[in-house]
């Protein structure tokens, strides 16, 4: 028989006798041995679903440019088709301060609830499961979609180099390596992409010193507003392709080494990286011929998604050694974005898994490598069936549609939570709080409306996933109607 004192002890056995005190002494005893299993059970299960921390500021900053840094090479510039010098220039400056106001934003969220979930765990927090769904699902829909496009782009560049071999073949390769470097470890995929961003980061300076000598602001004056203010409006979903995916780095950290700091600091020093890097981009490439020259080829009137190497062409010719590094140095930029979204999606969907919001099965973390295998797997798959559909453009803009909702749903939970939670611990507060959640908030939602006007077939069908989904979700978990 076991008891706390032996005073304890004592005065039950004088009370009760002893046969009867050694009867409750063992029920005393079995009932402890068994909480302490259970306790020890519940922490073991904890801690197979935990992810491993071993991400520091410098592996976030590298994750954080790396997302983004392929939309400084391609795409871009077919705004400038739609707004020109200045319909572009004007939608890029609003869109870069919505993501300013919106990192700093979602940084705040990010280091007061540090989960993979991201966005999903902050709606859920502060908006219920209703919300929080569409909040998960619209950032399932952007991280999800967005890998396959670029895997696609990837595709058709290195069929240049292996015109034998079809581009969605390479396309559905290059794609399984990078899921499986990611099952393999965190810290090692976070490695390989900091190198990767590191290199592609040092193409773009190369590439503003070679031609920002030869920059003219008249060039910048050259048929500036094309089709009027109206041009500007059209040409917003590719100033967010400038930064699409930066809030991709939420969702490391709970992989990161104290998150309440480093999140921070490579969070905010990722998007300080990108605003630099767009406007060296944008102002090298225009300044250099107007912007007729890095979005039309030489007698061609279709858009080119190669505005670098336009831009070079212009100035050095094709044969050049500048010509040919920044074409070859571009696929880093291509791989530092499909990789590290590719990291991304996985986390979210493995916090889907974990609550029950998806199937149990995309919630666990591998025994070995303590990394979400189950989701990046099933993501894939989904990115290899989008492959097939070859509609990649449109791929990206139901993305950017995502992305978008994702904004809208995170810095209207911000907002809530300051109001609902004020005692939450909050090591990081966003400055100039409320104005940069409420201006980030209105600039996207903005944004998303121009989106739908320009785009009404591919917002029809975002809007059907969204709309098929939640009815799902709502036959799955009707007690989500009563939160």
């Amino acid at each position: 028989m076991i008891f706390k004192t032996k005073l304890f002890k004592d005065c039950i056995v004088k009370a009760m006798g002893r046969e009867k005190a050694e009867i409750i002494g063992n029920q005393w005893l079995a009932i402890n041995y068994h909480d302490i299993l259970v306790s020890l059970q519940s922490q073991s299960m904890a801690e197979k679903e935990q992810l491993k921390r071993t991400l520091g500021p410098l592996m976030l900053w590298g994750l954080g440019v790396g997302y983004v840094i392929s939309g400084m090479y391609f795409g871009w510039n077919l705004g400038l088709e739609q707004g020109g010098t200045l319909g572009l220039g004007v939608a890029t400056i609003f869109i870069a301060i919505m993501y300013l106001c919106f990192t700093f934003s979602y940084t705040e969220l990010a280091c007061c609830i540090p989960k993979a979930g991201g966005a999903f765990d902050y709606a859920m927090r502060a908006l219920g499961p209703k919300w929080g769904f569409i909040g998960g699902m619209a950032q399932n829909i952007e991280f999800i979609f967005a890998p396959p496009a670029i895997a696609f782009a990837i595709g058709a560049y290195l069929n240049i180099f292996l015109p034998s071999v079809p581009i969605i073949v390479i396309a559905i390769v290059v794609y399984m390596i990078f899921t499986g470097l990611n099952i393999y470890g965190v810290k090692a995929a976070a490695s390989f992409e900091l190198i990767i961003t590191v290199i592609a980061v040092g193409e773009l300076l190369i590439f503003a010193g070679a031609t920002l000598p030869s920059f003219e602001m008249e060039n910048f004056q050259q048929n500036a507003l094309p089709n009027g203010w109206t041009g500007a409006f059209m040409a917003i979903p590719f100033a967010i392709w400038f930064f699409l995916a930066i809030e991709g780095v939420a969702n490391v950290a709970e992989e990161t080494i104290n998150p309440q700091r480093n999140v921070l600091i490579g969070f905010g020093s990722a998007i300080l990286t990108l605003v630099v890097l767009c406007i060296l981009t944008f102002s090298s490439s225009v300044g250099v011929a107007g912007w007729e020259a890095i979005v039309y080829a030489p007698g061609s009137t279709e858009a080119s998604d190669s505005p670098l190497p336009l831009a070079l062409a212009r100035l050095y010719g094709e044969g050049h050694f500048l010509y040919s590094l920044v074409t070859s140095i571009g696929l880093f930029g291509l791989v530092a974005s499909l990789h590290g979204i590719i990291l991304a999606a996985g986390r979210s969907t493995l916090e889907f898994g974990r609550v029950g919001f998806a199937p149990k099965k995309l919630g666990v973390v591998h025994d070995r490598f303590k990394t979400p295998a189950n989701a990046l797997i099933i993501n894939m798959l989904i990115g290899i069936i989008a492959l097939f559909t070859g509609k990649t453009g449109e791929i990206i803009t139901i993305a950017c549609f995502g992305a978008l909702t994702l904004y809208i749903v995170s810095m209207v939970a911000i907002l809530v939570l300051r109001q609902k939670e004020p005692e939450l611990e909050r090591p990081f507060k966003v400055p100039l709080y409320p104005a940069a959640p409420i201006i980030a908030l209105i600039i996207a939602s903005v944004a998303l409306v121009a989106m739908t006007i320009c785009n009404l077939q591919l917002a029809l069908i975002y809007a059907l996933i969204i709309g098929f989904s939640y009815v799902w979700f709502m036959y799955r978990r009707p007690e989500a109607t009563n939160s």
